[in-house]
């Protein structure tokens, strides 16, 4: 029988998501030429070429592909027997390790480790704020068991290693300083706000999220500042430097609204909208703790869109 090596087959998944031997090395505290090595033995074991040189470079062979299509399987069946040896060695108690985006740490994170602390006071989850990349970069590597993102920044739902949890779609409203002449305007779209100076970040997820907006609606957004932190740019509205497409997460959790300088108004049609998800490595779902963790963001997300209803 075929010897299947799986710290070998993960440095090699390693390698066909990072593209070279160096990304691989330095992802995994390795040398580079311990990373070839571990590869080559590999190879010998199995009795397939892994690797072909590509120029300085080197790619996966298609015996490679068939291999971690396999080894995927293996790998969520891994998880799945440590999500199932956990239940059984900790039954209610457990630690589940979180990694969620800033606004969705107190509109979906805290409300669902309150009805956690009641449903089930044995567990103890523990939040790491993150940015999408970072949360998805974590979850990978192991340093956390949960990861909360945007799904238009995270890896795609065919990708064999997460599942993914759709949780909430949050509309996104823009801010405008109180006296706009469109602040009070009947049947506001996107579109009538294409002349307008506009914040957003100068790169990362909300500058693409505003920018993909607007291009939707027509139009190219001018920059006219950038800031990334939700209290700046609202400032910078107030002052009535430009205007913003917020999240009704962020701005809900804020007070933004009337006698606050800022005018919170609803797109009355296409209103944009940004995908909030959950995810965990692909088997570890069928765990019980993070299933109730799960269930509890679930909550969270539904009661958070039944307030934005009304």
């Amino acid at each position: 029988m075929t010897e299947w090596d799986i710290k070998k087959l993960q440095i090699l998944r390693s390698l066909r998501d990072r593209g070279t031997v160096t990304a691989t090395a330095e992802a995994l505290c390795m040398t580079p030429s311990a990373v070839s090595q571990q590869l080559t033995n590999l190879s010998r074991q199995l009795g397939v070429r892994l690797l072909e040189a590509q120029g300085r470079r080197v790619r996966l062979t298609d015996a490679a592909h068939l291999v971690l299509r396999h080894a995927e399987a293996v790998f969520a069946q891994l998880e799945r027997a440590d999500a199932e040896l956990d239940g059984y060695l900790r039954g209610e108690a457990g630690r589940i390790r979180l990694a969620a985006f800033p606004t969705a740490v107190p509109a979906l994170v805290v409300p669902a480790v309150r009805r956690l602390r009641t449903a089930h006071p044995g567990l103890d989850l523990r939040v790491r704020e993150a940015e999408a990349a970072e949360a998805y970069e974590l979850l990978a590597a192991g340093e956390v068991d949960l990861a909360l993102s945007l799904a238009a920044h995270a890896p795609s739902a065919r990708d064999p290693k997460f599942s993914r949890t759709p949780l909430l779609a949050d509309p996104l409203d823009v801010a405008l300083p109180v006296g706009h002449p469109l602040a009070d305007a009947p049947g506001l779209r996107l579109a009538d706000l294409a002349a307008e100076p506009w914040i957003f970040g100068g790169s990362g997820p909300w500058s693409e999220i505003t920018t993909a907006a607007c291009e939707a609606a027509g139009f190219v957004p001018e920059q006219a500042h950038s800031a990334s932190g939700w209290s700046a740019i609202l400032a910078m509205v107030e002052a009535g430097m430009g205007i913003a497409l917020v999240p009704r997460m962020a701005s809900a959790d804020r007070g933004t609204g009337a006698g606050s300088g800022v005018v919170m108004r609803v797109l009355s049609a296409d209103q944009p909208r940004r995908h909030v998800v959950a995810a965990v490595r692909s088997g570890a779902e069928e765990g019980p703790a993070v299933a109730r963790v799960l269930a509890a963001l679930r909550q969270a997300a539904a009661a958070r869109e039944t307030v934005q209803q009304n």
